[in-house]
Protein backbone atom coordinates (compact mmCIF):
# COMPACT_ATOMS: atom_id res chain seq x y z
CA UNK A 1 0.00 0.00 0.00
CA UNK A 2 1.44 3.92 -0.88
CA UNK A 3 -0.35 7.23 -1.27
CA UNK A 4 1.38 10.70 -1.24
CA UNK A 5 -0.82 13.33 -0.13
CA UNK A 6 -0.39 17.21 1.41
CA UNK A 7 -0.67 17.23 5.03
CA UNK A 8 -0.89 19.38 8.18
CA UNK A 9 1.30 18.25 11.05
CA UNK A 10 -0.83 17.73 14.40
CA UNK A 11 1.78 16.39 16.46
CA UNK A 12 4.68 13.81 17.12
CA UNK A 13 5.52 11.13 20.16
CA UNK A 14 9.04 9.85 20.30
CA UNK A 15 9.10 5.68 19.03
CA UNK A 16 12.34 4.34 19.62
CA UNK A 17 15.90 5.45 19.82
CA UNK A 18 15.59 8.14 16.87
CA UNK A 19 12.24 7.69 15.30
CA UNK A 20 8.39 9.30 15.91
CA UNK A 21 4.94 8.95 15.05
CA UNK A 22 3.82 11.44 13.38
CA UNK A 23 -0.17 12.73 13.13
CA UNK A 24 -1.29 14.29 10.38
CA UNK A 25 -4.35 15.85 9.03
CA UNK A 26 -4.34 14.69 5.50
CA UNK A 27 -6.14 16.35 2.62
CA UNK A 28 -7.64 13.36 1.46
CA UNK A 29 -7.80 10.89 4.12
CA UNK A 30 -8.03 12.83 6.93
CA UNK A 31 -6.30 12.18 10.34
CA UNK A 32 -3.56 9.63 9.73
CA UNK A 33 -0.80 8.38 11.89
CA UNK A 34 2.56 6.82 10.54
CA UNK A 35 6.14 6.10 11.71
CA UNK A 36 9.16 8.75 10.34
CA UNK A 37 12.41 6.84 10.84
CA UNK A 38 14.75 9.26 12.14
CA UNK A 39 12.42 12.13 12.93
CA UNK A 40 14.55 12.86 16.17
CA UNK A 41 17.34 13.65 13.84
CA UNK A 42 19.07 17.33 13.77
CA UNK A 43 17.68 17.95 9.46
CA UNK A 44 13.74 16.81 10.63
CA UNK A 45 12.94 18.30 13.70
CA UNK A 46 12.25 21.83 12.03
CA UNK A 47 10.28 19.98 9.55
CA UNK A 48 8.46 17.74 12.00
CA UNK A 49 6.43 20.59 14.02
CA UNK A 50 2.67 21.31 14.37
CA UNK A 51 1.25 23.21 11.95
CA UNK A 52 3.80 23.04 9.00
CA UNK A 53 2.20 21.74 5.67
CA UNK A 54 4.07 18.99 4.30
CA UNK A 55 4.13 16.75 1.40
CA UNK A 56 3.84 12.94 2.83
CA UNK A 57 4.13 9.67 1.11
CA UNK A 58 2.82 6.63 3.61
CA UNK A 59 3.46 2.62 3.20
CA UNK A 60 2.71 -0.18 4.80
CA UNK A 61 2.27 -3.63 3.70
CA UNK A 62 -1.39 -3.51 4.50
CA UNK A 63 -4.13 -0.88 4.78
CA UNK A 64 -4.25 -1.55 8.82
CA UNK A 65 -0.91 -1.05 9.87
CA UNK A 66 0.38 1.88 11.50
CA UNK A 67 2.98 2.15 8.54
CA UNK A 68 5.65 4.80 7.64
CA UNK A 69 6.12 8.19 6.24
CA UNK A 70 8.50 9.89 4.19
CA UNK A 71 7.84 13.67 4.21
CA UNK A 72 9.28 16.74 1.98
CA UNK A 73 8.24 20.20 3.75
CA UNK A 74 5.89 22.74 2.03
CA UNK A 75 5.02 25.49 4.09
CA UNK A 76 7.63 26.01 7.56
CA UNK A 77 5.40 27.91 9.64
CA UNK A 78 6.06 26.43 12.68
CA UNK A 79 8.61 29.37 13.99
CA UNK A 80 6.23 32.00 13.05
CA UNK A 81 3.50 30.40 14.90
CA UNK A 82 5.67 30.67 17.63
CA UNK A 83 5.81 33.86 18.12
CA UNK A 84 2.00 34.59 19.72
CA UNK A 85 -0.22 33.43 22.73
CA UNK A 86 -3.21 33.59 20.33
CA UNK A 87 -1.44 30.99 17.85
CA UNK A 88 0.53 28.75 19.83
CA UNK A 89 -2.97 28.15 21.66
CA UNK A 90 -4.23 28.25 18.20
CA UNK A 91 -2.59 25.20 17.10
CA UNK A 92 -2.66 22.79 20.40
CA UNK A 93 -6.76 23.61 20.06
CA UNK A 94 -7.37 23.33 16.36
CA UNK A 95 -5.43 19.41 16.94
CA UNK A 96 -7.23 18.36 19.98
CA UNK A 97 -11.02 19.20 17.79
CA UNK A 98 -9.37 17.66 15.14
CA UNK A 99 -8.83 14.15 17.20
CA UNK A 100 -12.37 14.22 18.39
CA UNK A 101 -12.92 12.70 14.28
CA UNK A 102 -12.59 9.12 13.31
CA UNK A 103 -8.74 8.39 12.32
CA UNK A 104 -8.81 7.88 8.61
CA UNK A 105 -12.29 9.55 8.11
CA UNK A 106 -11.88 12.15 5.22
CA UNK A 107 -12.77 15.39 5.76
CA UNK A 108 -11.07 17.78 2.80
CA UNK A 109 -12.88 21.18 3.74
CA UNK A 110 -11.29 20.61 7.44
CA UNK A 111 -8.10 20.34 5.92
CA UNK A 112 -9.06 23.37 3.69
CA UNK A 113 -10.53 25.30 6.62
CA UNK A 114 -6.99 24.31 9.01
CA UNK A 115 -4.76 25.41 5.87
CA UNK A 116 -6.26 29.07 6.06
CA UNK A 117 -6.73 29.24 10.25
CA UNK A 118 -3.27 28.56 10.60
CA UNK A 119 -1.82 31.46 8.10
CA UNK A 120 -4.43 34.07 10.46
CA UNK A 121 -3.49 33.09 13.47
CA UNK A 122 -1.54 35.89 14.51
CA UNK A 123 -4.78 38.23 13.59
CA UNK A 124 -6.95 37.65 16.53
CA UNK A 125 -10.37 38.95 15.01
CA UNK A 126 -9.88 36.64 12.03
CA UNK A 127 -8.73 33.64 13.92
CA UNK A 128 -11.31 33.92 16.43
CA UNK A 129 -13.79 33.92 13.65
CA UNK A 130 -12.52 31.30 11.82
CA UNK A 131 -11.85 29.02 14.83
CA UNK A 132 -15.93 29.33 15.78
CA UNK A 133 -16.77 28.23 12.37
CA UNK A 134 -14.05 25.88 12.33
CA UNK A 135 -15.95 24.56 15.49
CA UNK A 136 -19.40 24.90 13.81
CA UNK A 137 -17.94 22.65 11.07
CA UNK A 138 -16.42 19.81 13.00
CA UNK A 139 -20.05 19.77 14.66
CA UNK A 140 -21.66 19.56 11.81
CA UNK A 141 -19.02 16.56 10.50
CA UNK A 142 -19.95 14.68 13.82
CA UNK A 143 -23.29 14.75 13.64
CA UNK A 144 -24.49 17.64 15.59
CA UNK A 145 -25.22 20.40 13.37
CA UNK A 146 -26.59 23.81 13.91
CA UNK A 147 -28.97 25.72 12.02
CA UNK A 148 -28.48 29.46 12.00
CA UNK A 149 -30.04 30.23 8.55
CA UNK A 150 -33.49 30.61 9.77
CA UNK A 151 -35.76 31.26 12.81
CA UNK A 152 -37.07 28.22 14.59
CA UNK A 153 -40.29 29.66 15.43
CA UNK A 154 -41.35 31.96 12.15
CA UNK A 155 -38.84 30.33 9.36
CA UNK A 156 -37.94 34.28 8.43
CA UNK A 157 -34.13 35.15 7.91
CA UNK A 158 -33.96 38.08 9.54
CA UNK A 159 -32.99 39.79 12.87
CA UNK A 160 -31.59 36.77 13.88
CA UNK A 161 -30.29 36.62 17.64
CA UNK A 162 -30.64 33.84 19.85
CA UNK A 163 -30.20 30.05 19.38
CA UNK A 164 -31.89 27.47 21.00
CA UNK A 165 -29.92 25.27 23.63
CA UNK A 166 -32.20 22.69 22.93
CA UNK A 167 -32.77 22.66 19.15
CA UNK A 168 -29.56 24.14 18.40
CA UNK A 169 -31.32 26.56 15.89
CA UNK A 170 -31.55 30.08 15.43
CA UNK A 171 -34.46 31.98 16.72
CA UNK A 172 -35.36 35.71 15.87
CA UNK A 173 -35.08 38.27 18.59
CA UNK A 174 -38.81 39.33 18.47
CA UNK A 175 -40.12 35.24 18.40
CA UNK A 176 -37.08 34.21 21.45
CA UNK A 177 -37.52 37.69 23.27
CA UNK A 178 -40.11 36.26 26.02
CA UNK A 179 -37.17 33.25 26.67
CA UNK A 180 -33.92 35.41 26.12
CA UNK A 181 -32.78 34.53 29.44
CA UNK A 182 -33.03 31.20 28.33
CA UNK A 183 -31.01 31.36 24.88
CA UNK A 184 -27.74 31.51 23.66
CA UNK A 185 -26.81 34.89 21.93
CA UNK A 186 -26.66 34.43 18.24
CA UNK A 187 -23.10 36.72 16.81
CA UNK A 188 -24.02 39.51 14.39
CA UNK A 189 -21.21 37.70 12.59
CA UNK A 190 -22.46 34.62 12.34
CA UNK A 191 -25.81 35.76 10.55
CA UNK A 192 -26.82 34.25 7.03
CA UNK A 193 -25.72 37.54 4.43
CA UNK A 194 -23.88 39.54 7.78
CA UNK A 195 -21.10 41.54 6.57
CA UNK A 196 -19.81 42.46 10.42
CA UNK A 197 -16.69 41.56 11.76
CA UNK A 198 -16.42 39.82 15.20
CA UNK A 199 -15.66 42.65 18.00
CA UNK A 200 -14.78 41.39 21.74
CA UNK A 201 -18.58 40.93 22.90
CA UNK A 202 -19.72 39.38 19.65
CA UNK A 203 -16.67 37.07 19.93
CA UNK A 204 -16.97 36.18 23.30
CA UNK A 205 -20.45 35.22 22.76
CA UNK A 206 -20.01 32.80 19.61
CA UNK A 207 -16.93 31.15 21.40
CA UNK A 208 -19.74 30.45 24.65
CA UNK A 209 -21.80 29.25 21.66
CA UNK A 210 -19.90 26.30 20.20
CA UNK A 211 -18.61 25.49 23.50
CA UNK A 212 -22.00 24.61 24.83
CA UNK A 213 -22.35 22.49 21.77
CA UNK A 214 -19.30 20.64 22.15
CA UNK A 215 -19.77 19.74 25.44
CA UNK A 216 -23.20 18.57 25.40
CA UNK A 217 -22.82 16.83 22.47
CA UNK A 218 -18.85 15.63 22.22
CA UNK A 219 -16.81 16.14 25.64
CA UNK A 220 -19.75 15.35 27.97
CA UNK A 221 -21.03 12.02 26.54
CA UNK A 222 -17.18 10.92 26.17
CA UNK A 223 -16.28 11.75 29.50
CA UNK A 224 -13.73 14.12 27.96
CA UNK A 225 -12.93 17.92 28.80
CA UNK A 226 -12.31 20.35 26.10
CA UNK A 227 -8.75 21.34 27.76
CA UNK A 228 -7.12 23.86 28.41
CA UNK A 229 -5.77 24.90 24.82
CA UNK A 230 -9.13 25.88 23.78
CA UNK A 231 -9.48 28.86 27.04
CA UNK A 232 -5.91 29.66 26.72
CA UNK A 233 -7.06 30.82 22.48
CA UNK A 234 -10.02 32.39 23.43
CA UNK A 235 -8.32 34.19 26.02
CA UNK A 236 -5.62 35.17 24.26
CA UNK A 237 -7.51 36.08 20.93
CA UNK A 238 -10.35 38.38 23.18
CA UNK A 239 -7.45 40.04 25.07
CA UNK A 240 -5.27 41.25 21.96
CA UNK A 241 -8.83 42.16 20.52
CA UNK A 242 -10.09 44.40 23.41
CA UNK A 243 -6.30 45.87 23.35
CA UNK A 244 -6.39 46.28 19.46
CA UNK A 245 -9.89 48.25 20.51
CA UNK A 246 -9.25 50.17 23.13
CA UNK A 247 -6.03 51.58 21.26
CA UNK A 248 -8.20 52.86 18.26
CA UNK A 249 -10.68 54.72 20.80
CA UNK A 250 -7.51 56.11 22.72
CA UNK A 251 -5.99 57.28 18.97
CA UNK A 252 -6.58 61.13 18.53
CA UNK A 253 -8.43 62.11 15.57
CA UNK A 254 -7.08 63.90 12.55
CA UNK A 255 -9.10 66.97 12.59
CA UNK A 256 -7.01 68.59 9.96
Amino acid sequence: MQWTDEAILLGVRRHGETSVIAEMMTRSRGRHLGMVRSGRSRSMQPVLQPGNRLEVTWRARLDEHLGEYKVEPLALRAGRLMESATAVYGVQALSSLLRLLPERDPHPHLFEALDVILDHLEEPATAGELFVRFELALLNDLGFGLDLEECAATGLRDNLAYVSPKSGRAVSRAAGEPWADKMLALPDFLSPGSRRGADPESLAAAFRLTAYFLDRHVYVPRGLEAGAAREGFCQAALKTLRLDAAGELAAPRNTA
